[in-house]
């Protein structure tokens, strides 16, 4: 590892040209009382020595180095191994900018609380400095910060899910020269391990200063915050002030076989299969008609108007931080060749080989759990259901060529998705760019392992943003309203429901690489050149519209997957319109009109 910064050090060779960053880590370190400063340069070197040093402090593992060469197992203390929204908080000035969708504190109250907290934690500890690009370096859609942690668990994390180090400083400092080293061209992260302690953590987002505050928690959510919040609740300020948008979206290439590609951007919630639907392997019949799938980011993804009309967008991270259970040959073969070297992966199980293991991947039996526990099923699953890896996106066998374009890749469909065993149907298209507004804001989904608390209840969760949005949801769909403007090439909407089951509780869709038949009819539509069946609900293909050769579906499950129960429905909209209600005046007329519009019309098709 390069040589550590003395606190005194005042070298120009040390630290940053752009004065105002070395300002900002100096009141940092005077608050948090460090050993010493590392600012990190993100090379391999630096990397090793990370590396080198959790290894010897026993907070990381080497794994079966012949079967996972340069892969690594953390272990997560057992009270940190998820998001915690209800200690997540937006501190705007107004508490109605930070809307009814986020826990709210004043911005004055906000730092006192968490910066008592800070005071005094780094004492015995390196305080590394570590600045990060979220998109390809030279794009003009990616943004930059930089966080400050005591963690090098944190560190090596974001090395792999950002572009860090040298790189991101220089165009940092280049932005701040130009704009008169003012502290707002970066987002600022200050994070601490603290104590670990539940009773003594926070995650605080600044949008109006561009900062957040994380303290107590070393989990990837709470922690490496380019993630989820300076990639979401941060950027979703930022995209609404400058004009774009910030989702919780996989970007999808689908390839058919005339070389032409469509480019897809699906938001599902977390544990939903995202990165199963970005790195798609396509099923035998479509391989053999030469359809391909490039992935191009699993999680997040930004978007903008290009000068034709179009969406553009790029993914934010430079790495998967993906689910490991359920994870394996059959649902995702591509994920396990980008996981077999050179990850890091948290919170799994060991075999007696030391090989990582989760439920789903294979019938082995595991050594030791998630704690590193003798396994006993008796303590519950061998990997904690949220169990993570992290990996460069560069090393899926189906990244993208353009993933790295600074243009970004042109979006021709978003799809909107969640877990409802029920009720929704397989997939679905919006009539026109206002209604798929209200298809996403509309989403509800059972809940999952990837949040604390119980898991398998329905939420909302608008566009699968819930967690992540850094603003009142009223203003938020007014945003996406405005991007429909003369001129405008919008994509084309759609929803879809992966999940849904019979009496018997089992699924009735197959999922996984046969997603791609229903990938196929959305980019038929997009084309113009697929039929449907206009419901009160949008567009549904009919059962001779999707091509199911090959794929051994009962009529009667597909009559199920394809049906419509307008009863139900009705109970549904019933619902969705008081959970409208509680945007108040923030939410768009336009959105309680279209509300307004299908509730009448499945009432109408029903008498």
């Amino acid at each position: 590892m390069n040589a550590v910064t003395p606190l005194h050090d005042t070298d120009p060779a040390r630290g940053s040209r752009l004065e105002a960053l070395n300002r900002w880590v100096e009141e940092v370190a005077a608050l948090t009382r460090p050993e010493r400063i590392h600012w990190c340069d993100g090379s391999q070197a630096e990397y090793d020595a990370l590396l080198a040093r959790m290894q010897a402090d026993g907070t990381l593992s080497p794994l079966n180095r012949e079967t996972h060469p340069n892969c690594w197992l953390h272990r997560s203390d057992p009270d940190d191994v998820a998001r915690v929204e209800h200690l997540t908080f937006v501190c705007t000035r107004e508490r109605d900018d930070a809307g009814p969708n986020n826990h709210w504190m004043a911005p004055t109250e906000a730092h006192a609380k968490i910066d008592a907290l800070f005071e005094g934690c780094m004492r015995g500890r390196t305080l590394y400095v570590v600045p990060y690009c979220m998109g390809p370096i030279d794009s003009p859609l990616a943004r930059c910060g930089v966080e400050i942690t005591d963690s090098p668990y944190v560190v090596a994390n974001m090395r792999i899910m950002t572009r860090m180090g040298a790189a991101a400083l220089a165009r940092i400092e280049r932005e701040g020269a130009a704009r008169g080293e003012r502290t707002d061209t970066f987002v600022k992260g200050l994070h601490s391990l603290g104590e670990l302690d539940p009773e003594r953590r926070f995650i605080m987002h600044f949008p109006e200063e561009l900062a957040i505050k994380s303290y107590g928690s070393g989990y990837g959510g709470n922690a490496l915050l380019g993630k989820k919040c300076h990639a979401l609740r941060i950027a979703s300020w930022q995209a609404r002030q400058e004009g774009w948008l910030a989702e919780h979206m996989l970007i999808v290439g689908i390839e058919n076989p005339q070389g032409e590609t469509h480019y897809i951007a699906a938001a599902f919630p977390s544990a939903c299969g995202k990165t199963n639907l970005a790195m798609l392997i396509p099923p035998e019949r479509y391989r053999e008609a030469d359809w391909k799938v490039w992935t191009v980011g699993d999680d997040i993804c930004w978007m903008r108007p290009g000068e034709d009309g179009r969406l553009w967008a790029i993914n934010p991270e430079a790495g998967f931080f993906g689910v490991a259970p359920g994870t394996s040959a059959r649902s995702n073969p591509n994920a396990l060749a980008t996981i077999a070297r050179d990850t890091i992966f948290t919170n799994v199980a060991v075999t007696d080989d030391n090989q990582p293991w989760w439920e789903g991947l294979d019938d082995r039996v595991p050594a030791l759990d998630w704690q590193g526990r003798p396994y006993d099923p008796a303590n519950g699953p061998a990997a904690h259901p949220n169990s993570r890896f992290t990996v460069s996106a560069k090393q899926c066998p189906t990244y993208s060529p353009h993933a790295e374009d600074p243009q970004g890749v042109p979006i021709s469909a978003i799809v909107f998705g969640g877990r409802r065993a029920s009720l929704v149907p397989l997939v679905f298209e919006a009539r026109d760019w206002t209604h798929g507004v209200l298809v996403g804001a509309a989403m509800a989904s059972e809940t999952t392992a990837a949040a604390a608390g119980k898991t398998g209840v329905v939420r909302r969760d608008p566009m699968a943003m819930k967690p992540f949005c850094g603003y009142h949801f009223g203003d938020y769909f007014a945003h996406w309203l405005s991007f429909d403007k003369p001129g405008a090439k919008l994509p084309k909407i759609f929803h879809v429901n992966w999940f849904r089951k019979d009496a018997d509780g089992r699924f009735l869709w197959p999922g996984f690489s046969e997603n791609l038949r229903v990938l196929e009819w959305i980019i038929g539509r997009v084309e113009g050149r697929a039929e449907g069946v206009q419901t009160p609900i949008g567009v549904l293909p009919d059962t001779t519209d999707l091509y199911l050769g090959g794929l051994p579906l009962e009529a009667i499950n597909l009559e199920r997957l394809l049906s419509l129960d307008h009863g139900d429905w009705v109970v549904e909209l019933k619902g969705f319109a008081v959970h409208l209600e509680g945007y108040g005046a923030r939410l768009p007329r336009e959105l309680s009109e279209e509300h307004m519009r299908i509730s009448a019309d499945l009432l109408h098709s029903d008498a």
